[in-house]
C-alpha cells in the first residue's frame, strides 16, 4: 500500500477509523516525488539513524525505511503510532515512540544508540503550530545531530534564511544561524496535502555547526530578543534598559556599523561583534 496515494490514505484512514486531526496539523503527503526529494535533500544512506517527528500514516517513514535507515518515529497520536507498526520489517529498524516531540528524551535516546562519534539527522514534515519551539530544541543538540531536514509554513521557512535589512529577518534567524547553517530547500505546493493547508509549504535544511559563542550565551540571545521586540526603533533606543545611548552608538562606530542602526540591519557576525564589545 502506498501510504501516499489519495485511495491508499483514505483507505488506511477509513480502516483506523480517524480523520487528519488540524489540532495536531495533520495534514498528509500525497505526492510520492516530493517524498523523495525530501530524502535526496538529506542525502539519506543505508544505516543512517534517522529521527522523524509526526510520522503520521508514514510514507516517509516508509521511504526512509527503504533507503536503508534505521528510524525513530515519535508520533503523539496513539492510533496513528500503532498504525506504523505494519511497516516493520525483519531487520527491525523501526522505532516507535508515541510521545509528544516536546518532552522526548532525544539526548538519552541517541546516547543508547550513537557510537563512534557519529551522529543523526531529522527528517520530518514538522507540525507547523509548533515548528520553533521544535527547532529551538532540536539545533542545540549539535552534538548528537548532524543535519535537520523539515517542512515547514514557506513564510516561516524565509524567515529562517532571511538575510539582514529583511522583513522577514528575525531574532530566531539569528538563533539559528548560531547553532546551523539555514538553507531554503525547495517549495511544496499545498496540493501535496490531503486535506490541503490553507498556506504554501518549504522544504529547509539545517547543518548544525558548534554555537558561534561558546561563553555568554544567555545575554547574547537576550540582548538581540530584546532588540528585536522594537524592531523599528534604534539599537541606541531598544537596548537603553541595558546600556547608555552613549555607550551603544560609540559600541556600533567602533565595530564599523552605523550608529542608527536598528537590530535588523546587523548581521550574525556583527551581532557577536556588537555583544561582546558592549561589555568590554
Amino acid at each position: 500500500m502506498a501510504i501516499y496515494k489519495p485511495t491508499d490514505l483514505l483507505e488506511l484512514l477509513k480502516s483506523l477509523n480517524i480523520t487528519p486531526n488540524k489540532i495536531l496539523s495533520q495534514n498528509f503527503l500525497i505526492d510520492g516525488n516530493i517524498i523523495k526529494k525530501i530524502c535526496e535533500t538529506a542525502h539519506v544512506q543505508p544505516g543512517d539513524l534517522i529521527i522523524e517527528i509526526g510520522p503520521g500514516p508514514g510514507a516517509l517513514t516508509e521511504a526512509l525505511l527503504d533507503r536503508g535507515a534505521h528510524v525513530i518515529a515519535i508520533e503523539k497520536d496513539p492510533v496513528l503510532a500503532k498504525a506504523l507498526e505494519r511497516l516493520q520489517g525483519p531487520e527491525k529498524k523501526l522505532e516507535i515512540f508515541c510521545e509528544d516531540i516536546m518532552g522526548f528524551p532525544i539526548e538519552e535516546i541517541l546516547k543508547e544508540r550513537l557510537h563512534g562519534g557519529s551522529k543523526a539527522k531529522v527528517v520530518a514534515n514538522l507540525p507547523y503550530h509548533i515548528t520553533t519551539p521544535i527547532l529551538a530544541n532540536l539545533v542545540i543538540k549539535e552534538p548528537f545531530l548532524s543535519t535537520i531536514v523539515v517542512m515547514v509554513q514557506e513564510e516561516v521557512a524565509r524567515r529562517f534564511v532571511a538575510h539582514p535589512s529583511t522583513s522577514e529577518y528575525s531574532s530566531f534567524t539569528i538563533f539559528l544561524q548560531f547553532y546551523s547553517k539555514p538553507k531554503y530547500a525547495f517549495t511544496v505546493s499545498r496540493n501535496c496535502f490531503m486535506p490541503k493547508p490553507s498556506v504554501e509549504s518549504a522544504v529547509v535544511t539545517l547543518e548544525l555547526h558548534p554555537p558561534a559563542l561558546l561563553e555568554g550565551q544567555e545575554r547574547f540571545f537576550e540582548l538581540t530578543r530584546t532588540a528585536f521586540k522594537h524592531r523599528r526603533k534604534m539599537l541606541r533606543a531598544s537596548l537603553r534598559d541595558f546600556y547608555t545611548s552613549e555607550h551603544i552608538m560609540e559600541t556600533l562606530e567602533k565595530i564599523g556599523v552605523n550608529a542608527k542602526a536598528r537590530p535588523e540591519n546587523l548581521s550574525l557576525e556583527e551581532w557577536l561583534c556588537f555583544v561582546k564589545a558592549l561589555q568590554q
